[in-house]
């Protein structure tokens, strides 16, 4: 008897080790953040509303809180740092704008800007910390593409027999700068929803399942990895829904092994409408949503809710393990 109460404890122990929760970081700061970018374990920086961008060196320990001068009222939907200096946001709608600091967040330079009636930014990429991209809505019927290569101190335009047309009513959401995905070299892809919701990739769409046909509806995000079973084939795990009905599961999660040929449902998809989705190793993810986050172990085929609590924005350090996630005024962090 006293083997087996032993074992009983030895067990649940166990058990308890195994779960998967959040720790909340910070709470209650007047911002809703979408932009996040983990550089490793101890260095995050994050963009919200307000103007607001703060930056953690102690992996989320303690905060450094900086309203952007002259943008107070702005909208940082994106971020991208390189180190505890550097860092570049974007600001949606008009005039759509583009912004660095060297200094920490002390001073930001505008490196791009753009009036143009109807520019909205939605999200950025970068393959190392010269090259980069942002994505926008279209613009006369075709996705807005700008390219850096000098580490965001200029910005140009694509050529727009370059640029992928948009269908009527088809556009990005810039929900949570993970709806575009560098890939090989100077590859990129990335999704998009309304009334299409589609994965652009090889300079051509496929279409994807998700439900259609409203503004709120459609592909929000998009995570890769290459597949490892087949050969010069990619692994999507893409996340959406409609944030108009997040409580809903239907048609909120798709995957594809062969670069979108065909499309998988999970057997147990996520909770709810998800704004974000990201492998935090080769096997498993991470959603977040407005009701809730959950994680995926099986590459997305099933998913499990560890919270209630709504997030915009989750990311794994670029150098690192750790896993933060990012919503209105609060941070959090994966704990496993």
């Amino acid at each position: 008897m006293r083997k087996l109460f032993y074992l009983a404890i030895l067990l649940l122990s166990f058990a308890s080790r195994a779960q998967t929760g959040l720790q909340v970081l910070t709470q209650g700061h007047k911002t809703s953040i979408r932009g996040l970018s983990v550089v490793t374990d101890n260095l995050v920086w994050v963009s919200g509303s307000n103007g607001q961008v703060g930056r953690s060196t102690d992996g989320g320990v303690t905060w450094k809180w900086m309203t952007v001068e002259g943008f107070e009222k702005r909208d940082f939907r994106d971020i991208e740092a390189f180190d505890e200096v550097t860092a570049v946001i974007i600001a949606v709608a008009e005039p759509a704008v583009i912004l660095k600091t060297i200094d920490g967040g002390a001073t930001w330079r505008t490196v791009y800007e753009n009036p143009a009636k109807g520019m909205f930014l939605d999200a950025m990429e970068w393959w190392n910390d010269q090259s980069g991209i942002v994505l926008g809505d279209p613009i006369d019927g075709k996705f807005f593409i700008a390219r850096t290569f000098d580490g965001g101190n200029t910005w140009r335009a694509g050529d727009l027999k370059d640029v992928p047309s948009a269908d009527s009513g088809e556009a990005c959401f810039a929900a949570s700068g993970t709806n575009i995905r560098s890939l090989d070299k100077d590859e990129a892809c990335f999704v998009s929803g309304g009334t299409k919701s589609r994965l652009f990739w090889k300079g051509k769409p496929i279409d994807m399942p998700f439900t259609q046909g409203k503004e709120t509806s459609g592909a929000n995000s998009i995570a890769v990895r290459d597949n490892k079973k087949r050969k010069n084939s990619r692994y999507f795990v893409v996340v959406g829904g409609d944030f108009g009905a997040d409580t809903s599961a239907i048609n909120n999660c798709f995957i594809t092994k062969d670069g979108g040929k065909n499309w998988l449902k999970p057997l147990t998809p996520p909770a709810g409408y998800r704004s974000c989705v990201e492998f935090f190793t080769d096997s498993k993810l991470i959603a977040c949503g407005t009701t809730g986050v959950d994680i995926s172990a099986d590459g997305g085929m099933n998913w499990k809710n560890i919270s209630k609590a709504g997030f915009h924005v989750c990311r794994k350090a670029k150098e690192g393990k750790a896993v933060f996630l990012a919503g209105n005024g609060k941070i959090a962090k994966l704990e496993n």
